[in-house]
């Protein structure tokens, strides 16, 4: 049995590495991100109880507030972007909104540290279960769908996404 939830966030970007794109100039998108989870075989379903392994309040709680508190309306910027030390020097407030990654951060290189993200969160609440299909609908006719398999020797694009925390990048005081 498999348990999916949805979550609709918004937000801001830029990709510099072709300047001759329209995503060279900062805009925004407003997106779902649906995570499938399946319980591990430690994790059975007590039927004719609970009739579940977990509730669903617990299996997404803390990943629903990953998306609602850090995820929804960050500027997700590229390591290099100029723009982070604009932030940096005359609104450091902002610092900790900035979802930042290594290289453009394409929905690809987003989707998938979102997933590292989403995995870090599970293994410290829920360790009982997996993703095992993470999608983010960038349009509605464009999205980005990983499995398990999409992670083996994946990039590293930022400690952050390996932490179950709020972080958003690695910036000094941004967690």
């Amino acid at each position: 049995m498999q348990i999916q939830f949805t979550r609709r966030f918004s937000m801001a970007h830029r990709l510099l590495a072709d300047r001759t794109s329209k995503c060279a100039t900062p805009h925004g998108h407003n997106e779902f991100v649906k995570v499938t989870l399946k319980p591990k075989a430690s994790a059975a379903v007590k039927w004719g109880q609970a009739n579940y392994a977990l509730s669903f309040d617990a299996l997404k709680r803390d990943w629903h507030r990953f998306v609602d508190e850090a995820l929804d309306h960050a500027f997700q910027l590229g390591a290099n972007d100029p723009l982070i030390g604009f932030f940096q020097t005359h609104e450091p407030d902002i610092v900790p909104r900035l979802l930042i990654i290594d290289g453009d951060p394409t929905t690809e290189a987003v989707a998938l540290a979102l997933y590292y993200k989403l995995n870090a969160i599970l293994a410290r609440h829920v360790p009982d279960f997996e993703c095992v299909r993470f999608e983010i609908e960038e349009t509605p006719t464009n999205s980005v769908i990983l499995t398990p398999e999409d992670l083996v020797d994946g990039p590293q694009l930022g400690q952050w996404c390996h932490r179950a925390d709020l972080s958003l990048n690695d910036l000094s005081g941004a967690a």
